[in-house]
């Protein structure tokens, strides 16, 4: 199945949820979410991998001792700006250690969409180069001392979400995976491989997203008993969780658009969601 920019997850109303194959449920782990900025530690990190260089952006609560769950965050199709490295912040404040992640290399950041349609692009096509960048980052992420090697999960935003998506799909060792109005994966699912839970959040006004293909992915991810749970938010366009997404998609004329509540609604099953993957 080959996907775009454009490919999303699947879609009903916001009173109800559709789940691909039962969710399992766990007793929450508690985190500390009394985190101020003072006590975050935020390092700027190089590293290597795919014969690449990396720019990528860690940050945790300093004060907290012992080791720790740690979330990945994969950025839109515009790269590693603010808004990925925001999300991190308030990912640490709530306990974790948060890696917000170059895949491009080199820090590139896009300002139009031409120029992330063709660095994203390449990523779309090739799925072992998605997996070669991620696993660059994850293997850098458990480095730290802090990190809980054997409870890291994974977050990601448009492209971003294609690219969690992508990397659980081949057997990527994470705990569960968030998606964000995010990309369908382009690679088939298999049971044997898929070790992740998968959260995928979606707008119901996403003009983006070809209803066919969200349905072939939900399919796929029914033949294979995957633990996936799709959520989706009324009046919510594409890229409904970005504040910037107003400005940015009248600016280039394209359909994207924020959506305070469904933001609020769709990170607080993204809370709950990891607190019940990395349960005690």
């Amino acid at each position: 199945m080959r996907t775009s920019f454009f490919s999303a997850l699947i879609f009903a109303s916001v009173s109800f949820f559709v789940s691909c194959n039962n969710s399992t449920t766990s007793a929450g782990s508690e985190h500390d979410s009394s985190a101020t900025s003072s006590q975050l530690k935020e390092d700027n990190i190089t590293y290597s991998g795919d014969n690449t260089t990396m720019n990528s952006y860690v940050v945790y609560n300093d004060s907290v001792q012992g080791k720790r769950p740690a979330v990945l965050v994969v950025p839109e199709w515009w790269g590693l700006n603010d808004y990925p490295k925001m999300r991190a912040r308030e990912l640490a404040q709530l306990g974790y250690v948060a890696m917000a992640v170059d895949m491009y290399g080199k820090g590139q950041i896009a300002t139009d969409p031409q120029e992330a349609g063709k660095l994203a692009g390449a990523f779309y096509q090739d799925p072992q180069l998605t997996k070669a960048r991620f696993d660059a980052a994850l293997n850098k992420l458990k480095t730290y001392p802090q990190v809980d090697t054997n409870n890291i999960a994974a977050i990601g935003y448009c492209y971003g979400g294609f690219v969690v998506l992508t990397n659980a799909l081949l057997g990527d060792p994470l705990k569960g995976v968030v998606a964000f109005h995010g990309g369908i994966p382009n690679v088939k699912p298999e049971k044997n491989l898929l070790k992740a839970k998968i959260l995928a959040l979606h707008g119901e006004a996403d003009t983006l997203v070809k209803p066919e293909a969200v349905q072939h992915f939900k399919h796929e991810m029914d033949s294979i008993g995957a633990d996936c749970t799709v959520k989706i938010y009324p009046n919510a366009k594409h890229a409904f969780t970005n504040p910037a997404s107003d400005s940015v998609g009248n600016k280039f004329h394209f359909g994207i658009g924020y959506n305070a509540e469904a933001d609020k609604q769709s990170w607080e099953a993204m809370k709950d969601f990891l607190q019940k993957l990395f349960g005690k």
